[in-house]
């Protein structure tokens, strides 16, 4: 497998989507309860590759990325080729950027001096979208890139 296996909660949001994925392959519901039943691997196999096909067209469509700490922020825009990189990180004690009073202070204060910028940008080292998903799986969201976009404009102006 490529990515991880979608757990029992997400194959059942996608009910329609895994019959439509079965009846590509010219399975039915009959054909899929006798798989089942009879060859558990094979199913296993089939719920394996269904999880890979999701999981790259989620990916593919995800060009933001947000991390949160207690005092940091990490953002990411993920274009074809490259990732690029923004980390605010504040060195106020007490701070928790987890919590809305706190992060409200850091959107207020974006000038204050205990709050630092650090941009980069890299190329992919593996395929773009096993990246995105290991970022994923330490902890980062897709997001609508708002929060990137406007600290990038904050940043070069």
């Amino acid at each position: 497998m490529k990515y991880t296996k979608l757990s029992k909660e997400q194959f059942e949001e996608l009910n329609e989507e895994f019959a439509v994925f079965l009846a590509a392959q010219s399975i039915d519901v009959k054909e899929w309860t006798s798989i089942k039943e009879n060859k558990p691997e094979l199913a296993d196999k089939e719920m394996e590759v269904f999880s890979d096909f999701v999981w790259d067209k989620v990916l593919s469509k995800a060009n933001y990325l947000e991390h949160f700490s207690p005092d940091a922020l990490n953002l990411f825009k993920c274009d074809e080729e490259t990732i690029q990189r923004i980390v605010v990180k504040v060195n106020k004690e007490g701070i928790n950027l987890l919590e809305s009073n706190d992060f409200e202070w850091l959107l207020d204060n974006s000038k204050d001096p205990r709050i630092e910028y650090l941009k980069g940008k890299k190329v992919y080292q593996q395929e773009r979208n096993e990246e995105i998903f290991d970022l994923i799986q330490k902890g980062s969201v897709v997001s609508d890139g708002k929060l990137y976009e406007a600290i990038f404009k904050m940043l070069v102006a």
